[in-house]
Formats: C-alpha cells, sequence, structure tokens
C-alpha cells in the first residue's frame, strides 16, 4: 500500500471544520490503497481554539500519527491555553489597547501566523519519516498557512516527492487579514510566500469553486492544477441520531458568531415572530457577552438557549432535532467565497435551512442545488420572516440527496490525485 504523509497543525483532541476534513479523509483512504502518515503537533505544546476530545474515538485503528513539539506564541498573549483566540484574534477582536497591539504584533512579526513555531520541528521529523518509511507524496493542509511552508522547505529538499497543498481558506484575501494592521512590508512578503507555494505545489487543492478562482488568479498557468474538493459529511456520523418530536418550532444555529455575523435582520423578525408564534432559538458554540446580550434584548429570555459548546457528535443531534437550521455567512471581504464547514453536515441533517448572507455565494449556490432551503440578504427581515412562517405552516424533512459531499467519495477523488 502507498504512504502519504499528511502534515497538519489541527488533530484529535483540537476541534473545528479543518480537523474533520483530515481526520475523515485518513478514516477512509486505506479503502482507495493509501496509507495515512499523520505529521502533527503534540497537544501539550499546541495552540488549539476548541478542544473536541470526542474526536479521539473516530482515529483509524492503527495509524500512525508522529506528534513533535513547537513553539507556542501565543503564550505572549496569554498563559492560559484556554485562552487562545480563534481566527488568530480575529474572530472576536479587543478593540482595547492591549487587543489593538496584539493583533498588530500577530501581523508583523508572525508571519504568515503565530503557529510557525512548530515548522521547525515538524520540518525536522518529515524529513526523517520521508527518509525511513520512502514516503514520496506528502499533503500539507492550511489554515494555518504556516504549515504550508513545511511543504514549501520539503519540496526544496526532496524535489523528486510530490507535494500537494490543501488550502481550506484564503491566504492573504481571508476576511479578517486588515484587523491584524499588516504594513505593506508584511503584506509583501506574506504575499511572497503565497505565490511560493502556488508556484512550487504540484497540485493544489481548494474547497469551493470561487476560491479555486482566487488562487488560479495570483499566477498565471496554474489554474490546470487546481482541484476543487470540499468539505463534506460523514453518514456514520448520524447512523446512531434519532430525532424527537419537538414540543416547539426550534431554530438552531452551530458555530462562530461575532460583530462580522450580522444579526440585527434575523433578530427582527424573530422579535416580531415571538410575540405570535412559538418558537425556540438554539444557539451552539462560544459567544461574546454583547452578541449574547444582543439575542437575549430580542426575545424573552425562556425562548432562548445557549449551549457553550458541545461535541461533534453532540452538535449533529442538535442540528438533527430541529424545525430550522440557521446558517450566516460572515459580512467582510469577498464573501461569496466562504463556505462554512457546517453546511454539509445541515445539508445532512436533512432540516431546512435558512443562510443569511450574499446570495451569490458559494453556500448559497450549494443549498440551492440541493433545493434545501433559501439564502436571503441580512437585513431583509420581512423575507426573513416569511420564510420561517412558511416552514412552520409545512414542516418538512428534506428529501434530497447529498451523497456527491460524502466524506467517502470525496476521499476517492482525493485518492485520483494522490
Amino acid at each position: 500500500m502507498n504512504k502519504v504523509l499528511i502534515i497538519t497543525y489541527y488533530w484529535p483532541p483540537s476541534g473545528g471544520a479543518g480537523v474533520q476534513r483530515w481526520l475523515k479523509f485518513a478514516k477512509f483512504l486505506p479503502e482507495t490503497g493509501w496509507e495515512p502518515v499523520i505529521l502533527t503537533v503534540d497537544p501539550e505544546y499546541a495552540a488549539y481554539p476548541v478542544i473536541d476530545s470526542s474526536l479521539m474515538k473516530e482515529l483509524p485503528e492503527n495509524i500512525s500519527v508522529h506528534k513533535t513539539p513547537a513553539t507556542d506564541w501565543f503564550r505572549i498573549y496569554s498563559s492560559d491555553k484556554s485562552k487562545v483566540p480563534s481566527a488568530g484574534f480575529a474572530a472576536n477582536p479587543q478593540n482595547s489597547l492591549k487587543g489593538k497591539i496584539s493583533r498588530f504584533v500577530r501581523g508583523n512579526f508572525f508571519i504568515p501566523d503565530p503557529r510557525k513555531g512548530w515548522n521547525m520541528f515538524a520540518f525536522r521529523k518529515a524529513c526523517d519519516l520521508i527518509e525511513k518509511e520512502k514516503i514520496v507524496t506528502i499533503v500539507t493542509t492550511s489554515p494555518p498557512h504556516s504549515t504550508q511552508l513545511i511543504g514549501l522547505k520539503l519540496k526544496k529538499k526532496y524535489p523528486g516527492i510530490k507535494w500537494i497543498a490543501d488550502l481550506r481558506d484564503p491566504w492573504t484575501d481571508i476576511y479578517y487579514y486588515d484587523q491584524f494592521y499588516p504594513t505593506w512590508i508584511s503584506r509583501k512578503i506574506d504575499a511572497g510566500y503565497e505565490r511560493k507555494v502556488l508556484s512550487k505545489a504540484d497540485r493544489i487543492i481548494s474547497v469551493g469553486s470561487l476560491l479555486k478562482e482566487l488562487f488560479a488568479n495570483k499566477l498565471h498557468d496554474i489554474r490546470n492544477k487546481i482541484d476543487v474538493i470540499p468539505n463534506g459529511y460523514d453518514e456514520a456520523d448520524f447512523k446512531d441520531i434519532s430525532s424527537v418530536e419537538l414540543s416547539h418550532f426550534t431554530i438552531t444555529y452551530v458555530g462562530t458568531l461575532s460583530e462580522k455575523y450580522p444579526l440585527s435582520g434575523f433578530l427582527d423578525a424573530i422579535s416580531e415572530l415571538s410575540k405570535i408564534r412559538n418558537l425556540h432559538l438554539r444557539f451552539v458554540g462560544k459567544y461574546p457577552d454583547n452578541i449574547m446580550e444582543q439575542i437575549k434584548n430580542s426575545v424573552t429570555g425562556e425562548k432562548v438557549e445557549f449551549i457553550v459548546y458541545a461535541p461533534h457528535s453532540e452538535a449533529i443531534t442538535y442540528m438533527v432535532n430541529s424545525s430550522l437550521l440557521l446558517l450566516i455567512i460572515p459580512e467582510a471581504g469577498d464573501n461569496r467565497l466562504i463556505i462554512t464547514g457546517k453546511i454539509y453536515e445541515y445539508i445532512a441533517a436533512k432540516r431546512p435551512i435558512l443562510c443569511l448572507g450574499p446570495e451569490n455565494g458559494e453556500a448559497s449556490n450549494i443549498i440551492s442545488k440541493l433545493e434545501n432551503g433559501i439564502s436571503l440578504y441580512y437585513s431583509d427581515s420581512e423575507r426573513i420572516k416569511s420564510y420561517i412562517i412558511s416552514v412552520m405552516d409545512n414542516p418538512v424533512i428534506m428529501n434530497n440527496d447529498p451523497s456527491e459531499y460524502s466524506r467517502r467519495n470525496l476521499t476517492w477523488k482525493l485518492a485520483s490525485l494522490l
């Protein structure tokens, strides 16, 4: 069986969509004739915004996982590892002087990101694995984009290896990039890293067609080496999930919320509806106090439930046991590119989806193609209200076929690139 070295910073017990992407690929790769060899950071040295120990149970049997130390530069920000900021300080930016200084330091002294403290250790271990196990194919996945620099260095040392760069998010075009206050010199350095990775990688994977176009337009003659393999869902995650009869109409949101996720149009609609209809809001995730207050002020307290964090299996249970699923695309940059990882599990949950964001974006196109819900602009409270009423009056379990997004099928597509 051929071996492929997968270099990923995020791996269980870290949580999040990026972890699940390669955990699931690793699960199904042996079916395709490939043995995954994982290189990751030792959790004792890692800076994880989210922990989900339940994912440890999903590790494939006998999988080869190699862990190395790292320099944790986030310790400069806080000695408390539970306070590692998600999205590199950007998801919930602090506007205090300390917050602004922290983001400036992050954007100008840690290029492309602070997790590059792992690179030196990972590179040494990767060389050892390549030579001892005769590995000729490697994958680097990001964010953090500093992981791609490991692949760049390995390609230089071993020009004969096949290097596939998996880019799950934009790099210098990410919607929160300017929140780091990068100087023109920092932008130039970071853009230089990005171009080198795009140029030197043998193949590039993006998670959506618009993201592919973004990268393809960075350099001439790279379009043909970029492939799209989206995130997806694992049928096994839904196998033992049973739905219960709900006592009230329940709208569930799972994931991140910040100032970049406009809620006012939705909450205006809910505020009016809650006066005449019996409904319940459920938010699963860790949110800033001001966001929770905004939600609580829009509806009476007994109609809102906040669940700070749920393991992956529990999050899916909440999705399945809902009347309607809320999806919000951040309002920043070219947000047409953004496809949140949970959209595929929302689809697999077979519940109607209300997506707030650009009506011509990637997420909207997926929902429209599968006829799984509706996409509306953030402030369109009247249409938001009308859609919620229509689902209330005509409850439905979606009867689509999302199998093109199953993790097993997507892994076969990955194997064809390997």
